[in-house]
């Protein structure tokens, strides 16, 4: 019986290239000159430390082109509450979503449902299985989730027939 698997995934090396080609643009801007900002990552987090919320700004502006360019969408950051560091520099933890949440993969299984499709759809930890008799059918699901509009992005893995 033909399947494939809805996930919801980054590519950790590819957030890491993309964070050293923010470290490199940084260190050769004129606007950040002489200014101690950084960015690091480290077990699917990320520490942005800027030396006021303008650069904390422009930070983010650069994070999500590089993360773009390498094809990590922008709904997979998480970005937590900025926290005030040493004198006016702020930090802030950016978390990179792995895997689909409880609420979303139960939104999607009950989307699908709901519009009577020839298709099965089981949870399994925090991925989806989509199976069906048809490729057909799977193909119509796979455009029924893209056109959800979800806030998350997610791939589409291991199709089989």
């Amino acid at each position: 019986m033909p399947s494939f698997d809805v996930v919801s995934e980054a590519d950790m090396s590819e957030v890491d290239n993309a964070i050293q080609n923010v470290m490199r643009e940084i260190t050769v801007r004129y606007d950040f000159k002489g200014s101690k900002s950084s960015v690091e990552s480290k077990d699917g987090n990320i520490k942005v430390f800027a030396d006021d919320d303008l650069k904390l700004n422009q930070m983010h502006e650069i994070l999500r082109g590089q993360l773009h360019k390498r094809g990590i969408e922008p709904g997979q950051l998480d970005y937590q509450k900025v926290e005030p560091a040493a004198g006016q520099s702020v930090r802030q933890n950016i978390l990179i979503k792995q895997g689909l949440e409880k609420e979303l993969a139960k939104k999607i299984v009950k989307d699908i449902k709901g519009a009577k499709m020839k298709v099965q759809v089981s949870i399994q930890g925090d991925e989806l299985r989509v199976s069906g008799k048809k490729r057909d059918h799977l193909q119509e699901a796979i455009q029924f989730i893209k056109d959800l509009g979800l806030e998350q992005p997610v791939q589409f893995k291991n199709f089989r027939d």
